[in-house]
C-alpha cells in the first residue's frame, strides 16, 4: 500500500506543482519591418503564400510584406477607402472623438485589424468607426453593411465605449460569410455575423459570443507589472477554432467558436520580455496575430518608441507551434 502510495504522489505531484502554469512559447525568428509609412503594424493576415499588414496612421495604404530576408520589407499598396457609413450605430461622440484624435496623430479610420478571405479579399476594421472596409482582390473597396443595431446592442452591454478601445481585431472564414470581431476592453468582447442574402451583416441568434470585463494581472517579468484590463488585440481563424491575442497578460488562447469559451492558452511572455526586448511602454504592444499548421506570426506595435536595444521598427515574431499541435485538448 505504502508503494502504491509513493507511485500515486510521484504522478500526481508535478502535475500539481504545474497547475496554473501556461505552456511558454518557443521563439524561432524574428523580423524587424522596414518601409511603414506611417509604422505602428497593427494587424497581420495571410492571403495565399503572402503576408500583409496595415497601419493604424494609414488610412490610404496597405502593405504587402516582403519576408525574403530576416529584415521584412513594407511594399506599399495604395487604397481609396470611400466615406464611412454615416450610421454604424457607434455613438456621435466617439466619432467626434476618432475626427480630433487624427487631426494630431493621423489615420482617421484607424485600421486595427486585417483579415483573408479564400477568394484574396482583405478585410480591414475601423476602430474609428466600428466598421470593416473590404479590399478585393480586384476592384474598389467597399465598406461592409454591418446592421448599425449590431454595434448599438454591444455599446448597450458596456463595449464600445471608451475612444481607442472599439473594435481591435477580426477574423473571417474562407468563404467570406461569417465574420468574427473582437471588441478591445473595458469590456472586452466577441461578436459573430453572418453575411445575409441580400448582402448585409446581421447575427444569427446572439451577435454577442463574449462581454467581459475585470482585469488580470501582468506576466511579474514586465516592469512595473500591475493589474490591467482583459483585452484582446487580433483574432486568427484556424481549423474551426477562434484563437485571441490577449495583449496584456502576454497570451494566445483557443476558444470555440460558438461560446467564445478558452480551451486553451499559451504565452510568450518569458521570449517577448527578454530584457533587451522590453519597451518603456508598461503595457502590451502585440496587434497582429496569425495561427497557421507550423507556429503562430505576432506583430509588435511599438508606437514609434524605442525597444531597450535601441530597435525602434515594427517586429514580427515567429513562433512555434506548442508541442502536440495548437490542437491539444484542454
Amino acid at each position: 500500500m505504502r508503494h502504491a502510495l509513493a507511485a500515486l504522489l510521484l504522478t500526481v505531484l508535478p502535475l500539481l506543482a504545474n497547475a496554473g502554469q501556461v505552456e511558454q512559447l518557443k521563439l524561432v525568428a524574428e523580423h524587424p519591418v522596414d518601409g511603414m509609412v506611417g509604422g505602428n503594424l497593427s494587424g497581420i493576415a495571410a492571403c495565399g503564400d503572402r503576408l500583409w499588414t496595415e497601419s493604424d496612421r494609414d488610412d490610404g495604404i496597405i502593405y504587402r510584406l516582403d519576408t525574403t530576408r530576416t529584415v521584412w520589407k513594407a511594399e506599399n499598396v495604395l487604397i481609396q477607402a470611400p466615406p464611412p457609413p454615416a450610421d454604424t450605430g457607434l455613438p456621435m461622440m466617439l466619432r467626434a472623438t476618432a475626427h480630433a484624435a487624427a487631426l494630431i496623430r493621423g489615420g482617421i479610420l484607424d485600421f486595427e485589424g486585417i483579415t483573408c478571405d479564400g477568394q484574396g479579399n482583405r478585410y480591414l476594421v475601423s476602430e474609428g468607426f466600428a466598421a470593416v472596409l473590404k479590399v478585393p482582390a480586384e476592384g474598389k473597396p467597399s465598406w461592409l453593411n454591418i446592421n448599425p443595431a449590431v454595434i448599438r446592442e454591444a455599446y448597450a452591454k458596456g463595449m464600445l465605449r471608451r475612444f481607442n478601445a472599439i473594435f481591435e481585431g477580426l477574423a473571417i472564414n474562407a468563404a467570406g460569410d461569417h465574420l468574427w470581431l473582437a471588441a478591445e476592453r473595458q469590456h472586452r468582447g466577441l461578436l459573430s455575423l453572418y453575411k445575409q442574402p441580400d448582402g448585409s451583416w446581421d447575427c444569427q441568434g446572439s451577435c454577442i459570443l463574449l462581454n467581459e470585463g475585470g482585469t488580470e494581472m501582468q506576466p511579474a517579468k514586465l516592469k512595473g507589472a500591475h493589474p490591467v484590463s482583459r483585452d484582446f488585440a487580433d483574432l486568427s481563424l484556424y481549423k474551426g477554432k477562434l484563437y485571441t491575442l490577449e495583449r496584456n497578460i502576454y497570451q494566445i488562447c483557443r476558444r470555440d467558436l460558438q461560446t467564445a469559451k478558452v480551451e486553451h492558452c499559451w504565452s510568450f511572455a518569458d521570449e517577448a520580455l527578454l530584457p533587451n526586448r522590453q519597451y518603456t511602454q508598461n503595457y502590451g504592444l502585440t496587434e497582429a496575430l496569425i495561427i497557421d499548421d507550423t507556429g503562430a506570426w505576432v506583430g509588435v506595435d511599438n508606437n514609434d518608441g524605442a525597444r531597450a536595444d535601441g530597435e525602434v521598427r515594427p517586429i514580427v515574431w515567429r513562433f512555434a507551434a506548442p508541442q502536440g499541435g495548437w490542437d491539444v485538448a484542454p
